[in-house]
């Protein structure tokens, strides 16, 4: 993990950027003090999201739920607008 302060960061972003693209998280300070830590993004490719719907059921009830829902709710924009 490397420090440096926000000073370093903005003079050397590509550099800080390229840094944490490989790898490594950089804690930011100002004054002294920590003020956030860039780090990579996690990566991912959809894969445990299909794993996750794979694995469950689709519930056959849920566009009926959803259906009532929208019947029990009143839409106040529907109505005309009047300019007094």
């Amino acid at each position: 993990m490397r420090t440096m302060t926000a000073t370093e960061v903005a003079r050397n972003f590509a550099s800080v950027l390229d840094r944490a693209e490989h790898g490594e998280t950089i804690v930011i300070t100002r004054g002294g003090r920590r003020l956030a830590t860039l780090s990579p993004a996690p990566a991912g490719n959809g894969a445990a999201i299909k794993d996750f719907l794979a694995a469950h059921a689709v519930d056959e009830d849920y566009a009926g739920d959803v259906a009532a829902a929208r019947d029990s709710v009143t839409d106040e924009m529907s109505t005309t607008w009047h300019d007094d």
